[in-house]
């Protein structure tokens, strides 16, 4: 068996965003900016699958068909030379649910402890979502997570020089500037969380020569599954809570405030696809701050027994005989 890469000693809480980290969508600062009818925007983009399938055999990602939506919305001038730059700063606005970012650092520091401390037991966050990365990036919980899996949106693409022409190096596809957005890049959806979630658990994030693909054994994992704590609000994350369930973590379904919110939870809850339910609300003592810590704490207590019992099982040195 070769040698153990790593202790197995993190604790990786992985979140949803919209309605996770926040009660709203973070695109609502972009639609501000650009006196856009968010409602309007999102009725649209419900009624593009029956679209493309009235004018022909064409199937789309509900989860990210909204980024081609956006990059109709460039294309249009509605949302006028938009950038990765103007995202960014577009997420500092996004408001967050409330006890954040200080629930981050305050859970990080609850094993900051003997005898959590001893076998440097440590608290990873990572977001995994189907929003937008450039916005993510601004907001101000940033600075407080391990890695981010999100979709990014591309400026378009430089033309290829073609023998005998000059050189169109300078020249872009569709004549936008070169920073204006124009392609889809990365997604992720329903089914990529999973594979976000591989990563985590294999370390890819960490260590450029794993591949989410390598074969790796349970014990040669960064974080093992039974680790992680998947924090999300509704059905496009049915398969990160099976998989994190399925392989020995824990799960919490959280929702914005009111009655479709809750019942979204509620049936997450009642199809077994969570532990427990809570309000999106972080702030000390709250039912999610309660449950989180609870959680967190029983994770970090086996790191510590089953670390223990290894140790132990090596045995004591024998003293001389008098």
């Amino acid at each position: 068996m070769p040698p153990a890469v790593y202790t197995q000693n993190i604790i990786a809480m992985i979140w949803d965003f919209d309605k996770t980290l926040t009660h709203g969508y973070m695109q609502d600062p972009l639609f501000a900016r650009y006196n856009v009818d968010a409602a309007r925007f999102w009725d649209e983009v419900n009624s593009l699958e029956k679209y493309y399938q009235s004018v022909g055999d064409y199937r789309i990602g509900r989860d990210t068909i909204y980024l081609n939506h956006i990059l109709t919305y460039i294309r249009d001038g509605i949302f006028e030379n938009l950038t990765s730059k103007i995202l960014r700063e577009l997420g500092s606005d996004i408001v967050l649910a409330p006890g954040l970012p200080d629930f981050f650092e305050r859970i990080r520091a609850s094993v900051d402890v003997e005898p959590y401390r001893r076998h440097e037991v440590k608290i990873e966050h990572y977001i995994v979502s189907t929003g937008l990365r450039a916005m993510i990036q601004g907001s101000a919980l940033a600075s407080h997570v391990n890695g981010i899996w999100a979709c990014d949106l591309l400026p378009a693409a430089r033309t290829v020089a073609v023998d005998g022409l000059p050189s169109q190096e300078e020249l872009w596809l569709d004549g936008a500037a070169p920073d204006v957005l124009r392609q889809v890049g990365y997604v992720i959806d329903n089914t990529s969380k999973t594979r976000a979630i591989f990563e985590i658990n294999k370390g890819v994030n960490v260590n450029p020569q794993v591949d989410v693909n390598s074969k790796i054994s349970e014990d040669q994992r960064r974080v093992p599954f039974r680790n992680m704590i998947y924090i999300a609000d509704g059905p496009s994350d049915i398969p990160s809570f099976s998989v994190v369930n399925g392989k020995g973590g824990k799960t919490l379904g959280v929702h914005a405030p009111g009655r479709e919110n809750f019942g979204n939870a509620y049936s997450l809850q009642e199809q077994g696809r969570v532990n427990s339910i809570a309000l999106a609300d972080y702030t000390k003592d709250s039912a999610a701050d309660m449950w989180l810590s609870h959680a967190v704490g029983e994770i970090a207590n086996e790191i510590v027994s089953s670390r223990e019992k290894a140790l132990g099982s090596y045995g004591s040195v024998p003293n001389h005989i008098t």
